[in-house]
């Protein structure tokens, strides 16, 4: 009788932990099951500065319907979307006014950001307006920093997302390289300046997707979809130097949005 009760208790047990078991994933399943929002969170080259068609209501921000997100959302139909990617962020300005929408419902995030906080545009007009060695100089500043204190900040947005959309499937979009060797300028920065840029961007881009991976987030590499569309290259689908509308220098076109980074973003959601 003694063996009976204990065998007929261990048998509840074991039930109870298999229906608790049972219904938690039953909950996690439909938590997923209903996040299927989307959030576009990041930079200039995630709200499509250089782009057009810029949304009026946002404002210095310049998210346009080319960009990228706007065009994945048209062809996907979220169950919903917010785009509060915003021209100039950096990574403190994602933190704090850009995640807003995020929450449970959100199933997929992309995000772009680091450029800015490693001094993207003050590398380019140093390298435009000054000498070659200053170019070198204020490069090798940007990649100090890249090594030193942007993982820390990357992780501080990374950790948010995963917090604030933790059944999100978040894809961290890279750079382009701005520069075509060998190409078709014939004039502007020396071949040695477009190098260093170039090598700039990548060591940019590997440190991200470093900081992405150790996260458990997808890194979308736009290198490979924009070789050929370099500046120098003849069919660019990055802006030049703008000197009348200077913000859209080194942004990517209408083109670079669809061409460059659609395909990207897309094939790593």
């Amino acid at each position: 009788m003694r063996l009976s009760r204990t065998t007929a208790y261990m048998s509840s047990l074991l039930l109870s932990i298999a229906f608790a078991l049972t219904g938690a994933t039953a909950a996690q399943a439909d938590q997923s099951a209903k996040a299927t929002g989307y959030v576009a969170l990041g930079d200039s080259y995630s709200s499509g500065v250089g782009a057009g068609a810029y949304d009026s209501g946002s404002g210095s921000c310049k998210r346009s319907t080319r960009a990228y997100p706007a065009l994945w959302a048209a062809a996907h139909s979220p169950s919903s979307f917010n785009f509060t990617a915003c021209a100039g962020a950096r990574t403190g300005d994602v933190l704090a006014n850009q995640l807003g929408p995020l929450g449970s419902g959100t199933g997929l995030v992309s995000v772009s950001v680091g450029g800015n906080d490693a001094g993207f545009s003050d590398v380019m007009t140093t390298c435009v307006l000054q000498s070659e060695s200053s170019c070198l100089s204020r490069i090798a500043q940007a990649r100090s920093y890249v090594d030193s204190t942007l993982p820390g900040n990357l992780d501080k947005v990374y950790s948010a997302i995963k917090t604030k959309a933790p059944s999100a499937r978040v894809v961290v979009l890279g750079y382009p390289r701005f520069y075509k060797l060998g190409g078709s300028c014939a004039a502007g920065l020396s071949e040695r300046e477009r190098s260093a840029i170039n090598d700039a961007a990548d060591y940019l881009n590997t440190a991200t997707a470093k900081r992405a991976a150790d996260h458990g987030f997808a890194f979308g590499d736009v290198t490979r979809t924009f070789t050929g569309h370099e500046i120098c290259s003849g069919s660019a689908w990055l802006h030049s130097v703008n000197w009348l509308n200077i913000g859209e220098s080194y942004h990517p076109t209408a083109s670079g949005q669809s061409g460059g980074y659609l395909p990207v973003f897309t094939s790593a959601a």
